[in-house]
């Protein structure tokens, strides 16, 4: 996981939102959102990722998206990576899928915190 988060990181994905699928869903152990500014930078993003994975781990990812850039799928087994364009990302709204709000499970550099009551 940490290996995801820092080629995401490094590689300027903006908003990037962790959410802890474990008891939740048989998909993965955990799913990663992030944004790129542009369909060259979501393409950009994901190609790097899938690249450091194979080289650093020899772990191969399913990808799907990659051609149109606005929302890029990365299944690495146990982690599910989606990179979006913004306006997509608002679209689909992933992270209100899987965390109520209000609730656990989602780390988020941006979300506010929630008033007791």
């Amino acid at each position: 996981m940490d290996h995801i988060l820092t080629s995401l990181d490094a590689d300027k994905a903006e908003d990037i939102v962790q959410i802890d699928l474990r008891g939740k869903s048989a998909i993965g152990d955990y799913m990663v959102i992030c944004s790129g500014r542009s369909s060259r930078q979501v393409a950009s993003i994901a190609e790097k990722l899938v690249d450091k994975l194979k080289h650093d781990l020899g772990r191969a990812s399913r990808v799907e998206g990659k051609e149109t850039g606005d929302w890029v799928l990365i299944d690495t087994g146990d982690v599910i990576v989606h990179v979006f364009r913004p306006e997509v990302r608002d679209f689909y709204q992933l992270e209100k899928m899987w965390v109520p709000a209000g609730g656990p499970g989602a780390e988020a550099p941006h979300t506010p915190p929630t008033s007791p009551g």
